[in-house]
């Protein structure tokens, strides 16, 4: 018998960050990334759900603020990465690429993908990815614990997913992602195309995620230090690709 589809919502919290709630109907229901509980609580009611675990991608608060209220009031179980338990609030259950995870039936591929934070991971399943904020939509996360050599392997392990993996990262920064795609790569014809939906859907409010891996890899720079373009643009030539894509991080830093 197939397994019953998988729903993720978008849990819009803070000012810019997004948790997803994943429920299959079959009883266990996760939050990720909850940085604030009110928000999460108003999602489950309104979809008569009970919260029954808490998914943690790394330890900043603004993805794990509201893990010790939703396990007090749920008793849901936290799980985060492994080799940073003692920065994770709550956590049970630590989870690693040598320790995968079972959630609603399905085994969850455990991506260790580090250099926002030093144990910062990716929840597989499914067809869907939550990438925290390793790898955002047209853009990647900033190198707080890590170098542009960690996050360039962080980001080639994620390439490596099926084109069709749907990506949902921790926050609404694609619009300024893409503004600042177009500096490097302006006459990328997929990336204007992109940024003409994105700025269609934001100028109504509404999210531009999911992406997908393949879009992605044809619009996100991040992922593009192979592009001609981008090395003329950053007259990088004849750079190796960890060079070219630190330089891109480097000046997205001060966009």
């Amino acid at each position: 018998m197939p397994m019953p589809q998988m729903n993720v919502a978008l849990v819009p919290c803070l000012q810019d960050n997004y948790a997803y709630l994943l429920w299959d109907g079959s009883g266990p229901v996760a939050i990720v990334d909850p940085s604030e509980p009110g928000p999460v609580r108003k999602a489950l009611a309104e979809r008569g759900l009970k919260l029954t675990h808490i998914l943690n991608t790394h330890h900043h608060l603004d993805h794990c603020g509201g893990n010790l209220a939703l396990k007090e009031e749920f008793s849901a179980e936290v799980v985060g990465p492994q080799k940073d338990r003692e920065r994770i609030p709550g956590i049970d259950t630590g989870v690693s690429e040598a320790a995968p995870w079972h959630f609603a039936g399905r085994e969850v591929t455990v991506l260790e993908i580090p250099a926002h934070t030093r144990a910062h991971i990716a929840f597989v399943l499914d067809g869907v990815a939550f990438t925290g904020d390793t790898l955002f939509a047209m853009g990647c996360g900033r190198l707080f614990e890590g170098t542009p050599d960690m996050m360039w392997s962080s980001l080639s392990k994620l390439m490596r997913l099926p084109d069709e993996t749907r990506i949902y990262c921790g926050h609404e920064y694609t619009l300024n992602n893409g503004r600042f795609a177009l500096t490097l790569e302006p006459h990328n014809a997929a990336l204007q195309a992109r940024m003409k939906e994105v700025e269609a859907l934001r100028a109504k409010g509404a999210p531009t995620i999911p992406s997908t891996l393949g879009l992605e890899k044809k619009t996100n720079p991040f992922l593009r230090p192979d592009s001609k373009e981008i090395r003329a643009t950053l007259g990088m030539d004849g750079a190796d690709d960890v060079s070219v894509f630190a330089e891109i991080r480097r000046r997205k830093d001060s966009f």
